[in-house]
């Protein structure tokens, strides 16, 4: 037993050296304080952050109130032309301004022909025919003037109507 006693006793001294017998809050205060200061820092941070998400929620909730109000206005304006547009209300606002619908019209072919025969505009309201199947020149239909119409020499002098000239 006498040595196990000695052991203890040198061995006691040098333990005693490495470990500190006190504590000691210099050591810790650095620390401590840099602990606070980061959390602290990170909510603040976050509040921040927060607060820059809620601005931009408010100012996407703002813009989608008014595309809406502008696909709404949008959409009125589009009835509206459509309502202009629509054939009835071209022609009541034509013969408003004193235009009558204008006669049989006269085409030009791409080779310098005539096709039809032009006539004079009246008052009265046009017939609307039906659309041909197929066009004339591929028909082989013959024109007004008795020439048929897919030929080269099918040429018309038309007069010109009263109110073409002098506009």
């Amino acid at each position: 037993m006498t040595g196990s006693g000695r052991l203890r006793g040198t061995g006691g001294g040098r333990l005693a050296a490495l470990v500190p017998s006190g504590t000691s809050t210099a050591a810790r205060t650095p620390f401590v304080l840099l602990v606070v200061v980061l959390l602290g820092s990170g909510l603040i941070t976050l509040l921040l952050l927060n607060s820059a998400l809620n601005q931009g929620s408010f100012e996407l909730s703002r813009l989608e109130k008014q595309t809406t109000e502008l696909t709404d206005e949008q959409q009125a304006l589009q009835q509206e032309v459509d309502g202009y547009s629509a054939p009835g209300s071209l022609e009541k606002r034509a013969r408003g301004l004193g235009m009558v619908p204008g006669g049989n019209p006269a085409f030009l072919g791409p080779d310098g022909t005539v096709r039809g025969a032009p006539s004079e505009a009246t008052g009265q309201p046009a017939v609307m025919r039906a659309p041909q199947s197929r066009p004339p020149a591929l028909s082989g239909t013959r024109t007004p003037s008795g020439s048929p119409s897919g030929s080269p020499h099918a040429t018309a002098s038309p007069k010109p109507s009263p109110t073409a000239v002098g506009g």
